[in-house]
């Protein structure tokens, strides 16, 4: 699957995903500065299959029903708190679907 790392979302989650994925990052594109619905655009039509992200209010900003790109949101960014969930959230970037949202709750420490 063609994974987009939003800027929020920690490159080292990528050594856990390369094995099935390939992940790029939005800034290795020139899209750090969009906003969600275009980065969201220029992902589809660039061929990208999901996005990682760490913003919780895209579900709320857009419709994702109509989407060709599914949505995985890590309930915080901060790698230390994600190493120990990482099996989950590999499992929920597995299993996604074209216009699903997921978000991984990440609880503090």
């Amino acid at each position: 699957m063609l994974v987009l790392f939003d800027n929020g979302t920690p490159r080292t989650l990528a050594r856990f995903l390369i094995d099935r994925h390939t992940v790029t990052e939005a800034r290795a594109r020139g899209w750090q500065e969009l906003e969600n619905g275009e980065l969201l655009n220029q992902a589809e039509a660039a061929g990208f299959e999901l996005l990682v992200t760490t913003d919780k209010n895209l579900s709320y900003q857009q419709n994702l029903a109509s989407r060709k790109i599914a949505v995985v949101v890590l309930g915080q960014g901060r790698w230390t708190l994600i190493k120990p969930h990482v099996a989950r959230v590999a499992a929920a970037i597995d299993s996604a679907t074209p216009g699903s949202f997921v978000e991984v709750n990440i609880p503090f420490g």
